[in-house]
């Protein structure tokens, strides 16, 4: 099939501080896309779009416009009172096509297109209320913790803005609604355990310069920053998953990885997350261990 397109404004800046441009936006996305594609491949997409780059104008685009060409693979999502055609990624050429649309940010379902009711990640998005990072480093390891000390695993990546995603694999058994009610419990949890440190207040004027950790995601018809996508940001930084190690590096920050030395990270470090789904875990035993926890508000302790 034939999958080419014309590139229009290839020289638009679109990173003014970086003098990066449309371009280079593309051949991001091209280079980028062997590792990116196992991450994005299936998940239904919505599109962050800056037709003039990140000083310009911004929308959220869920629906495929109508002069998307016909090799990008399409499919109808139900959603309250009717369906929505949205896209998924399935090739390298989608991801450039796009960044040709001026989508420098794609966000993913944390489900794929064939189950979509039934999630495969479960995301905490920990969101700082300023810049001390090593908060967010500190609630990252409070969260892989708790998920330790069930017996679920754990991945993390720097979100590219402001903080890090700390992701487990499911085996898309259970419901959104049983992954959302198990990661609300948990985070409740931890924000009980330090809550001069952390929150589940969605309120910024209630956080009190505490870590937001944001269980939100896991619903249907939710997203999150797909891995490796670029970030609407000065520098041009990248979502760029870790490995744990990592996280215990004080110099870490969430723009660290962008798209002019994401390639050499690569090829040094290889994806720390290549292997991610063959650590799917089953959620059920999980919730069932916890039910006593959640409800006395005491949170399972290693050990």
């Amino acid at each position: 099939m034939d999958r080419t397109f014309t590139i229009s404004s290839p020289d638009k800046v679109f990173f003014p501080d970086a003098g990066l441009t449309k371009g280079d936006l593309i051949a991001y996305y091209e280079r980028i896309a062997p590792t990116m594609l196992p991450h994005v491949r299936g998940r239904i997409v919505t599109m962050v779009r800056y037709p003039d780059g990140i000083a310009g104008r911004r929308f959220f685009q869920k629906s495929v416009p109508e002069h998307f060409p016909d090799w990008i693979h399409t499919l109808e999502v139900k959603k309250e009172g009717g369906t929505l055609e949205q896209l998924t990624i399935e090739n390298a050429e989608t991801l450039a096509y796009l960044a040709n649309q001026g989508c420098i940010e794609i966000h993913v379902w944390p489900s794929r297109a064939d189950r979509p009711d039934h999630p495969d990640r479960m995301i905490f998005d920990l969101d700082p209320s300023t810049d001390d990072f090593g908060l967010v480093r500190r609630a990252a390891r409070a969260v892989r913790e708790l998920l330790d000390s069930v017996g679920l695993p754990s991945f993390v990546m720097t979100s590219g803005s402001s903080g890090l995603h700390v992701v487990t694999p499911l085996d898309r058994k259970s419901s959104f609604d049983e992954v959302r009610d198990f990661a609300s419990g948990a985070a409740r949890l931890i924000a009980a355990r330090e809550d001069q440190s952390f929150t589940v207040e969605q309120r910024k004027n209630k956080r009190r310069g505490r870590v937001f950790i944001d269980y939100m995601r896991n619903a249907r018809a939710q997203h999150a920053v797909a891995p490796y996508s670029v970030r609407a940001k000065p520098g041009a930084p990248v979502a760029t998953p870790l490995d744990w190690a990592e996280v215990a590096d004080s110099k870490l920050h969430p723009r660290k990885y962008t798209i002019e030395n994401i390639g050499r990270r690569l090829a040094q470090k290889g994806d720390p997350w290549k292997d991610i789904a063959a650590s799917a875990a089953s959620l059920g035993q999980v919730r069932r261990r916890l039910e006593g926890p959640f409800r006395s508000g005491n949170p399972p302790r290693r050990g």
